[in-house]
């Protein structure tokens, strides 16, 4: 006779929110309850205002923290001091897939400058920040495999795209940085 799967001994990964700058302490805190997690990392240089420079290992995603457990150790992972919660669309988590969680963790420090970079979708209102066109603002659009961005010149009404480097973009995100969006900011 076949046994049933039991459903509380099934581990999928997790993302848990915690307060803004508690990454490590949560990490800290889970290690010592013997609870899986995952804090991805990058390394950076940081100058201080006396003109030091100190090199850091900061989150790659902030207030973030990756939990591989069951469905009875929410309960446990929910009373660490410094999680808000366990991130998913209504009220069950989310899993991650457990291959996205093992490339993060095999490849993450074999790639060299992995930096944290806001999140961009295609349609998001964007200003361009390097090169000879900063400060025009678009629309984000894919050709492809090549990130372009429309550019509007409301007052002739035409618009044209150019390619550019993922780098040199950031998200416009409240309604007063949208409007005009072929001018200069």
């Amino acid at each position: 006779m076949e046994q049933a799967c039991d459903i509380t001994s099934v581990r999928d990964w997790f993302a848990i929110y915690t307060s803004p700058r508690h990454e490590k302490c949560v990490a800290a805190h889970l290690e010592s309850r013997a609870i899986d997690c995952f804090l991805p990392l990058y390394r950076t240089v940081r100058r201080w205002k006396n003109g030091c420079r100190v090199p850091l290992a900061l989150p790659l995603f902030p207030s973030y923290v990756f939990v591989h457990i069951s469905r009875p150790e929410r309960i446990r992972v929910l009373q660490v001091p410094g999680i808000v919660s366990i991130v998913g669309s209504g009220p069950e988590p989310t899993a991650i897939a457990a291959s996205d969680i093992e490339v993060l963790r095999e490849r993450i420090d074999r790639v060299g400058n992995v930096q944290p970079h806001p999140y961009l979708a295609v349609g998001d209102y964007v200003r361009i920040t390097a090169g000879p066109l900063a400060g025009l603002r678009g629309i984000l659009v894919r050709k492809k495999n090549e990130l372009r961005i429309v550019i509007t010149v409301e007052a002739i009404m035409r618009s044209f795209s150019i390619e550019t480097d993922v780098d040199a973009v950031e998200p416009l995100r409240t309604p007063l940085e949208r409007p005009d969006m072929g001018y200069l900011s």
